[in-house]
């Protein structure tokens, strides 16, 4: 897993509405990026709507939110429009960028082993470099400890 003081890896991946988005776009802005298992299940859920229920606050410290998972642009689509999800939903079928990040990781569920997402979230900086690494993140504390982070990074510059 890449860590803080890391350069981000540059990626282009498509939204939700087939639309490729790239890292390079947000030059210039904080972005957190945040990996997750799988659009429409309890944990993912909670943490989007945590991540929704925070995102004003976080565009206000000139942060954008990416979330990016495994899961084809149609599945992405109807979670963002079930939910209302105000930021970018990126789908990496391949999960290139998620091995890239080091969120792909062997993940042990009763007993049986197999490959996956590690729900993980990066902050990383106006100039591309990682300020903060958050592995194996808990679905309902993430998206207010990116906040405060986000605060108190500012506070300190």
């Amino acid at each position: 897993m890449l860590k803080t003081g890391d350069k981000a890896p540059l990626f282009t991946l498509k939204d939700e509405k087939g639309n490729e988005v790239s890292l390079s776009d947000f030059k210039g802005h904080k972005v957190v990026l945040y990996f997750y298992p799988k659009d429409n299940t309890p944990g993912c859920t909670r943490q989007a709507l945590a991540y929704k229920e925070y995102y004003n606050a976080l565009r206000e410290l000139d942060t954008y939110v990416i979330a990016i998972s495994k899961d084809p642009i149609n599945s992405h689509l109807k979670f963002k429009d079930k939910y209302a999800l105000p930021f970018i939903l990126l789908s990496d079928p391949e999960h290139e960028v998620i091995e890239a990040y080091g969120a792909w990781q062997e993940k042990k569920l009763y007993g049986k082993v197999s490959m996956g997402t590690i729900r993980s979230a990066f902050i990383i900086d106006e100039e591309g470099t990682i300020i903060k690494t958050m592995p194996k993140v808990r679905p309902d504390d993430n998206a207010l400890e990116v906040l405060e982070f986000i605060k108190e990074y500012k506070e300190n510059k």
